[in-house]
């Protein structure tokens, strides 16, 4: 009952404030080129300052461990690569397979990899699962924009691709945090304080225009892709890498952190990407909902397994 609590202590207010989200719809305090433009606020100012505060608070020193480092970053690359066969094979709409791709890969790593690590393990996994931060964030920005870039619906250019990739706004936040980490610049207090304060608003305020953006009746007409990309990313994805995980000796806290990358529910920043960039958002919008809500089950049965297993 433990794991349960654990996660439905992370989930549940995400359900709750996509629900706050709904409500907005419903009564008409917002249109949708309101929502339109606060996503576009989100995605420009608030998440990119959230992904640079967690790569800034980084202690690469201390929690580095080069053997997860490389399993991890192998298994994103890998996920990435069997996913574009996929959607290739089995979606013929563009701006799906983008969304599709995206959402195979890409988890929500940066919202449950601490406190799941945390619950686990405590500050041993906290620190292991922030070392990964500055490492896989930016990579899953590179890899999400290539996939948005490569079926926005024309004709995939290789200068384009490159320009989508060094003009986003997250992967600039974390290259400017990386290069804070390295050459050890400090914040002044004032400015920290300001970073943070607009960094804890990111994914609350994601999750809100999430749910007011959210429409029950096209998920008939995206029931495909739909169960396509979550079976593969809450179900297939965690079970194959983190089996790979314990064939290579994996256990306790790293692989907790593993399970983080692997199991966590699709990340909700890749709505917003999808609605900035030309993908399908209604069904990255979805995606994000329902592996939010699935998760609470899939990352129970998770935790209690590899419990049962004695593996953690």
């Amino acid at each position: 009952m433990e794991s349960l609590r654990i996660a439905l202590e992370i989930v549940l207010p995400i359900f709750l404030l996509l629900v706050v989200g709904y409500v907005v719809k419903l009564t008409h305090m917002m249109n949708d080129t309101s929502v339109r433009q606060t996503n576009a606020v989100i995605f420009k100012i608030f998440l990119p300052l959230l992904v640079f505060l967690n790569i800034y608070n980084t202690d690469l020193a201390s929690s580095f461990d080069s053997k997860l480092l490389l399993f991890t970053v192998a298994g994103v690359a890998l996920q990435f690569i069997i996913s574009l066969c996929l959607v290739i094979l089995l979606e013929h709409d563009n701006p799906r397979r983008g969304v599709m791709l995206q959402g195979m890969f890409r988890s929500n790593f940066v919202l449950f990899g601490i406190p799941i690590s945390t619950a686990l393990f405590g500050d041993t996994a906290a620190g292991l699962a922030s070392i990964l931060i500055a490492v896989i964030i930016p990579m899953y920005n590179v890899l999400a924009v290539v996939s948005l870039e490569s079926f926005n619906g024309k004709k995939p250019s290789i200068v384009k691709i490159l320009v989508g990739i060094l003009t986003n706004p997250l992967i600039i936040a974390s290259a400017i945090g990386i290069l804070f980490v390295v050459f050890r610049i400090t914040l002044p207090k004032v400015v920290y304080k300001t970073v943070s304060d607009l960094a804890s608003i990111a994914t609350p305020l994601a999750f809100v225009m999430l749910g007011a953006s959210f429409s029950f009746g096209d998920i008939g007409q995206r029931a495909r892709p739909l169960s396509l990309t979550l079976t593969m990313k809450l179900v297939i994805y965690p079970i194959l890498f983190l089996g790979l995980a314990i064939l290579l000796g994996f256990r306790g806290a790293p692989l907790a952190v593993l399970l983080t990358v692997f199991g966590s529910p699709i990340a909700v920043s890749s709505f917003t990407m999808a609605q900035q960039m030309g993908g399908d958002d209604k069904l990255a919008g979805q995606l994000v909902v329902f592996s939010s809500l699935l998760s609470v089950l899939t990352m129970f049965l998770l935790i209690f397994g590899l419990r049962e297993m004695r593996f953690f």
